[in-house]
């Protein structure tokens, strides 16, 4: 492709990045953030007379996604723990050597793998590992159904990525188990439909998100109305120390740069899409929408801040001005923990898991995003104000998007154009009471969208 036309398609992509966020949240004036509650609406209430766990307390989980990151960092969580932790039923994708090692090693009673065509390879992979009490080998999307809803479990942990996620989750919910959350996509594209049924269900859902997390700690003992306000801290991505200038000079003249640069991450080395969602800052704008369901919390009232350390995870303003911090080492296990011990603390190994150091971890600082730089945050809030399926087209618009951009068929500013136009498209059919079925028609129809016509051949960089 000519690279002389390189800039004026970078140009046009930048001119339509500014008028997105406005022309959205014009579309979104009624405002619906009220109509479906919350799971823990302003404060977090510490249930009293819970036994402490291990000396014979033990908790049976149930395991969504054993062979995946969240997966594999519960189980090392159990193996640490096997006093306190019981993984009662798992399941997984069609890893079978990985599913097979986890089976025989903490010995559920029930396992799911995703295609019934390897189950004979499951039992034979099993066998190999000395495993001769088989536990009950189930399959496909009503083997991920009954693992999350087994009958002994009292939590359910939740590791499947995406809307594949949903259904299972529904039935540990209706079944009674609290969720250990850790899939963005229940509350992002399912919260108007999940929310009142774990109301409905006085099921609890605890979130292993790291700042949902410090909001849930910093939380407990808040009094009914003490809090006012919630803030979400962001590492500010790729390009949080550039200029919105630099960054059009780049997409102009060198487009392949600009791609190079948002798929790397100044602090942590992470999956392609994480890493565009937060050089983006469209992981922020969802983590917004999902603290709005978690904790009731207007969106006037839930702010974003670019802290480039990541040791705040993020913070609570109470009614008295009062600022309380959740503070620790970036580590995903610990919010994971926490979603499993609830209202428990585990003492942890300090080889494992190190202590903070308040003299090695240096100064702590603090910038106001650039919503020029980051239009994803308010179309984020829009779409939240919206409500109903719109959070869930938001989501998989991006989610479209990015895997494009990625594929160098569309550039980075167009990844903000699609998104925006998905969504102002959606807003003629927009759902305010969804059912799940109407939660994966739209994140289907958003997928397609953007596919098919949002992204055009002109917008490809290589």
């Amino acid at each position: 492709r000519s690279a002389a036309t390189a800039p004026l398609r970078a140009r046009a992509s930048t001119l339509r990045t500014h008028e997105s966020a406005a022309r959205l949240v014009v579309k979104a004036d009624s405002n619906n953030e009220a109509r479906y509650g919350a799971c823990w609406p302003g404060r977090v209430e510490v249930p009293a007379n819970v036994p402490k766990l291990g000396n014979g307390v033990v908790k049976k989980i149930s395991l969504l996604g054993s062979t995946g990151s969240i997966g594999t960092q519960t189980l090392d969580i159990v193996e640490e723990n096997p006093d306190k932790f019981q993984v009662v039923a798992l399941s997984a994708g069609n890893n079978i050597d990985l599913v097979a090692e986890q089976t025989a090693k903490f010995k559920p009673q029930m396992v799911s793998i995703q295609n019934a065509e390897k189950m004979d390879e499951l039992r034979e992979a099993l066998r190999a590992k000395g495993v001769t009490e088989m536990p009950e080998l189930l399959c496909g999307e009503e083997g991920i159904t009954e693992v999350a809803r087994h009958a002994q479990a009292e939590a359910t942990v939740t590791g499947i990525v995406g809307c594949a996620g949903l259904a299972p989750t529904v039935a540990a919910i209706i079944a009674g188990k609290d969720i250990c959350l850790a899939n963005k996509e229940t509350l992002i594209a399912g919260g108007p439909h999940i929310v009142p049924l774990c109301q409905k269900h006085g099921v609890k859902i605890l979130p292993a998100d790291s700042e949902h997390s410090a909001l849930f700690q910093c939380m407990q003992g808040l009094p009914e109305g003490g809090l006012r306000r919630i803030i979400l801290t962001a590492s500010g991505g790729a390009f949080r120390n550039f200029t919105l200038d630099e960054m059009k000079f780049m997409a102009e003249n060198d487009p392949l740069s600009l791609h190079a640069k948002a798929s790397t991450h100044p602090n942590w080395d992470m999956g392609a899409k994480i890493t565009v969602d937060s050089a983006t800052l469209v992981n922020k704008s969802l983590e917004v929408i999902e603290a709005h369901y978690l904790y009731g919390t207007s969106y006037d009232n839930i702010d974003v801040v670019v802290h480039p350390q990541s040791i705040i995870h993020s913070m609570v303003e109470t009614a008295d001005s009062s600022v309380l911090a959740q503070l620790g080492w970036p580590d995903m296990r610990l919010p994971i923990l926490y979603t499993m011990s609830w209202p428990d603390r585990v003492a942890c190994s300090e080889t494992t898991w190190p202590r903070l150091d308040f003299m090695k971890m240096g100064d702590l600082t603090f910038m106001e995003p650039d919503r020029a730089k980051y239009p994803s945050l308010d179309m984020g809030y829009a779409a939240g104000r919206a409500g109903g399926t719109m959070t869930g087209v938001y989501s998989a618009a991006n989610e479209q998007a990015v895997a494009m951009f990625l594929d160098k068929q569309i550039g980075y500013f167009d990844i903000f154009s699609v998104i925006e136009k998905t969504c102002a498209k959606h807003m003629d059919d927009l759902i305010l009471d969804p059912t799940l079925e109407d939660i994966y028609a739209t994140d289907k129809w958003a997928r397609d969208y953007v596919r098919d016509v949002c992204v055009t051949k002109d917008m490809a960089i290589a």
